[in-house]
């Protein structure tokens, strides 16, 4: 990544399509961080003025085609197969990917506008639940691009105002919304698992 961000920086004309074609990548879910591609772009942009509307476009649409890729191939075209593939059964989980369907069934659009503030894999989840539980396409598609742009905007307009400064405030903002996402999600699954206990408790009970 570091001979990335060197070559960007020193071939500033290509960096719109550099950080466009990875993110699309990263859409097959390969370990491409989305958040290290709005920075390093609002951080050449700070630099490079006349070229802020085309990288925050490049990184924009990257993310939000990227999203696409995650639910339609991952997700509606692969699905469960793609968990008999170690690699990605690693990264995302069968446990992790029920629950984050349950938050779908029960929170809908605002699953998606959450769950695009999370890091450390919980956004390409999001997105290939969405495709695997055969959410609908038009949904989803007008879904995460309001969570993109709320997401990828807010993001952009805080690095590009505040630079590297904020680097360590957002690294922190991030591990407390995972944090906050995890006990949610675990205390979820605890309450569900005490539900069924009782249910199948009352129903083995003698009349």
């Amino acid at each position: 990544m570091e001979m990335f961000l060197d070559f960007v920086q020193g071939n500033v004309q290509y960096a719109p399509y550099a950080f466009f074609g990875l993110l699309l990548l990263a859409g097959f879910n390969l370990p491409i961080s989305e958040d290290l591609m709005l920075l390093s772009s609002a951080l050449i942009a700070i630099k490079n003025p006349d070229m802020k509307v085309e990288l925050f476009m490049s990184v924009f649409l990257g993310a939000y085609l990227s999203d696409l890729i995650c639910y339609a191939f991952m997700g509606r075209y692969l699905g469960e197969k793609m968990f008999r593939i170690k690699f990605f059964a690693n990264m995302v989980s069968d446990q992790r990917l029920k629950k984050i369907n349950s938050f779908y069934t029960r929170y809908g659009v605002l699953t998606l506008i959450i769950g695009r503030f999370i890091p450390f894999g919980v956004r390409n989840a999001l997105f290939i639940t969405a495709g695997l539980g055969k959410m609908n396409a038009l949904k989803f598609a007008l879904s995460d691009l309001l969570a993109c742009l709320i997401s990828c905007t807010f993001f952009f307009w805080l690095y590009f105002s505040y630079g590297e400064s904020v680097i360590d405030i957002v690294k922190k903002g991030n591990l407390i919304l995972f944090t906050i996402a995890a006990a949610a999600i675990t205390g979820w699954f605890i309450h569900k698992k005490i539900r069924e206990r009782r249910s199948k408790g009352l129903q083995d009970t003698p009349l």
